[in-house]
């Protein structure tokens, strides 16, 4: 049973997760796994299964509740969501206004989560360091890879719902980007901050679905290969920090059904090389600030995951 501040704790790690996944390149799963809860989230959603259904047929809804840690998913679930709802817009805003600053601040948690990652797990042996390589080396690619320009209809958010929820619950790899990279992020975005209601109801079936199956798998992995895992999505993290540096030359975009540029390929530079070659301000004190921003925000909620992580944390 988790106490009053415990849960408000957990409500606010489900509000951080919230906000990442709205951002393409940061991903939600990446504060689950820096606050702690990475696992206890996995196993929680591959308990809504079967036994489930059964414990609520003979033993009733406290049973089964128990079983799936019901308080857990409804406490971090409205954390996401209340994040989703109330950030998207906020989002659509600082995206626009001050990309810059923005980015550096989701830089600053990438790179804090890469610090405390590989602090916790570092990769000794050849094989975990050829995973981490490999982590590194699929991010990237991922990150460079050509986007395509999808209709937004019901079948394609539904199947896009379910490519980008199960890339929410692995560090380092963005769902939202995963959206970007199928021409689809515009219209998830635009069905939040719309309120587009059979939109969003077709996304997340998909997305429950694929979460369903994909966690199950993953689960498995950890249980079987947990050190391998942690390398790999390690590398998933360093490899993301191309997606988000924050001075970059769009060379390629196009525009979107709802009006908005989306970007299709993009050159990263340095401070200096955007001034000359954007011609804009770098704005590069207020970034550096921002980045340590984003790090002490990571380290600082680890801290405090760290401070909790021994206590039970039991559904019921």
């Amino acid at each position: 049973m988790r106490n009053f501040a415990q849960q408000l704790l957990l409500f606010l790690k489900g509000l951080a997760m919230g906000a990442a996944d709205v951002v393409p390149g940061v991903s939600g799963g990446t504060i689950a796994f820096v606050s702690g809860i990475y696992t206890e989230l996995l196993s929680s959603i591959t308990a809504v299964n079967l036994r489930a259904l059964k414990l609520l047929k003979s033993q009733g809804m406290a049973a089964a509740w128990a079983h799936i840690n019901g308080n857990f998913l409804v406490v971090l679930m409205a954390g996401i969501l209340t994040s989703l709802f109330s950030l998207a817009k906020v989002m659509q805003f600082l995206l626009a206004e001050h990309p810059l600053p923005l980015w550096s601040f989701f830089t600053g948690l990438i790179i804090g989560s890469v610090i405390y990652l590989l602090r916790q797990n570092p990769p000794r042996r050849t094989i975990e360091q050829l995973m981490f390589v490999l982590g590194v080396l699929i991010a990237y690619g991922i990150s460079i890879a050509p986007a395509v320009a999808l209709e937004g209809n019901h079948i394609t958010m539904f199947f896009a719902g379910s490519i980008a929820l199960c890339a929410m619950i692995l560090p380092g790899i963005s769902g939202s980007f995963i959206l970007v990279l199928l021409g689809l992020y515009p219209v998830f975005i635009g069905a939040i901050a719309n309120f587009q209601l059979d939109i969003l109801l077709v996304f997340a079936t998909g997305g429950i679905l694929g979460l369903m199956l994909f966690s199950r798998f993953l689960t498995w992995l950890l249980s079987r290969f947990h050190t391998l895992v942690i390398a790999t999505m390690c590398g998933f993290l360093v490899g993301s920090l191309n997606v988000i540096w924050p001075w970059k030359l769009v060379t390629e975009s196009a525009m979107s059904q709802s009006g908005k540029v989306i970007v299709l390929a993009s050159e990263n530079l340095l401070p200096g090389q955007f001034s000359q070659t954007v011609g804009q301000d770098p704005l590069t004190l207020l970034c550096i600030a921002a980045l340590s921003l984003g790090l002490s925000l990571v380290l600082g909620l680890e801290y405090i995951g760290t401070k909790y992580r021994q206590q039970p944390s039991g559904g019921d």
